[in-house]
């Protein structure tokens, strides 16, 4: 049995977590913006589909990539400068919600329902989600989108729709990351393209560690206005 979670009751401590699913930790609560910003703060994120309750994970290990550990392929390295992607900040979040809500090609990305959308669109109308976004040709044709707490960087989901799309949109943000100061991308759980681009998972304990070094800065909130041309 995993805590319902009522009110502004607090989140369990991480480690009554379940092995099996790896990271499940309770449910219940909201999506409120206070909510899901104290989850991020304690390394916990929601994650559920369809007539599923909210549910809330902390995952061991964790994947995460390190911003200066990013790993460009002689392939995307040629993408990067010939593909001709204009990359964008913050300019289009609602489109790229929708971009990854949309089913792929093995059935995934479902999960992020119209309540997970809304609750999303309101931290980024709170300055404290944001998007990158790559176009070609005035159409939007891939993306992400995540989480900033002080230094730290959340990211939820990514899309792409056009070769490479995806993967340079994680390039410009860890651009953008290291110019701010932040070092650390969570990017939750293991996925073959992340691992393919230097991401590597973290035992729990030693990925809280690092969080809590870096939620508390005190950095600028709003957005993240630039426009690039790749």
């Amino acid at each position: 049995m995993i805590p319902w979670l009522e009110g502004d009751d607090p989140f369990p401590p991480v480690t009554r977590a379940l092995r099996e699913p790896n990271g499940l930790l309770c449910a219940g609560a909201d999506l409120s913006p206070q909510r899901l910003l104290a989850a991020y703060r304690e390394g916990i994120f929601p994650w559920y589909s369809g007539r599923e309750p909210i549910l809330w994970w902390s995952p061991d290990p964790r994947m995460v990539l390190f911003c200066d550990e990013l790993r460009i392929s002689r392939s995307l390295a040629k993408g990067l400068r010939n593909r001709g992607y204009e990359i964008r900040f913050d300019t289009d979040f609602a489109g790229v919600l929708t971009g990854c809500a949309a089913p792929r090609r093995d059935g995934s990305g479902t999960w992020l329902g119209g309540p997970m959308r809304a609750a999303y669109l309101r931290l980024h109308r709170a300055g404290r989600a944001h998007s990158v976004e790559c176009w070609q040709d005035g159409a939007l044709v891939g993306g992400l989108y995540g989480v900033s707490l002080g230094r730290m960087f959340y990211g939820e989901s990514m899309f792409s729709q056009a070769t490479d799309a995806s993967k340079i949109a994680l390039v410009a943000l860890v651009r953008e990351l290291q110019a701010r100061g932040c070092p650390l991308i969570d990017c939750q759980v293991r996925t073959p393209l992340l691992a393919s681009m230097g991401a590597r998972e973290l035992p729990r304990a030693e990925f809280l560690r690092r969080l809590r070094a870096l939620v508390n800065y005190a950095e600028p909130i709003g957005k993240w206005a630039r426009v690039q041309t790749e």
